[in-house]
């Protein structure tokens, strides 16, 4: 039963990150380690290579339409790949299994990685419930090559950490540093997480044990929701389910921190 949950749930990631261009992918890691039991570390591997196959069939779409910024892309997705690279590589398998015993709570690194990844979730809730200034368009703002490499950097750290594409900050950073109109952003944001999911997952093939049968059945499930999601997104207005969405994300990042802060409490 819970896998059928489970493939469901897949489904609507992709559907929302169709949809909305971000956020999909922030319901990766729960689905995975609360309704599929993988383990939080090895479940941000898995997730980078969800996300990343589920935003590249999403970005196929916006190909077709021409609605891609490949110059912003590349600038964006190449300080994104090496920080994804030096998270998974150095940063990750630098962190000890128990890092610190505070009050009545042993802080292992499965811990740090789930509240850390709620925090995110905290974050993203709140930039899609705000309405309107992260993403208007039309301002007069210089281009801004340094800031856009700057964010791309730390984007790719963070999804790195925590497996999330990041689109949540990649939209706004487009929309606002390359001038780029809300459905290119979209698009672009969907290569660019696409490009540095894979191959941020990549650096942990040699390193872990994969199930590459569950990956494959999982991301099939996501790929029909963000093809279905992208059709469904000509006719539905993303700035009317961004809020709805946020408000849900909020409520699952705060569920995650009491959970995990409850379940290792002593």
């Amino acid at each position: 039963m819970l896998e059928i949950a489970g493939s469901i749930a897949a489904v609507c990631i992709g559907l929302t990150l169709g949809l909305i261009g971000a956020g999909g992918s922030i319901l990766t890691i729960p689905v995975l380690v609360y309704m599929m039991g993988v383990s939080p570390v090895p479940a941000t591997a898995y997730s980078l290579f969800v996300v990343g196959l589920t935003a590249l069939a999403g970005s196929m779409t916006y190909m077709k339409r021409r609605l891609i910024s490949y110059r912003t892309a590349v600038m964006f997705a190449v300080p994104a790949f090496l920080g994804v690279f030096a998270a998974r590589r150095f940063i990750l398998p630098a962190i000890p299994r128990e890092i610190v015993q505070v009050g009545g709570v042993l802080v292992t690194k499965d811990l740090a990685v789930m509240v850390f990844f709620a925090m995110l979730m905290l974050m993203a809730s709140v930039s899609m419930i705000r309405k309107g200034k992260m993403y208007a368009e039309g301002q007069a703002m210089k281009f801004n090559y340094p800031l856009i490499l700057v964010e791309g950097l730390v984007v790719g750290v963070v999804t790195g950490l925590v497996g999330a594409g990041g689109g949540f900050l990649i939209i706004p950073a487009l929309v606002v540093l390359a001038k780029l109109p809300m459905k290119v952003a979209v698009g672009t944001s969907l290569l660019i997480i696409a490009v540095k999911s894979l191959l941020g997952f990549t650096g942990d093939v040699g390193t872990m044990s994969i199930d590459w049968l569950f990956l494959f059945k999982f991301s099939i499930f996501t790929v029909a929701g963000i093809v279905v999601g992208s059709y469904v997104a000509r006719f539905i207005s993303a700035v009317k389910l961004k809020p709805a969405f946020g408000w849900f994300t909020l409520s699952m990042g705060v569920y995650i921190i009491a959970r995990e802060l409850l379940g290792h409490s002593s």
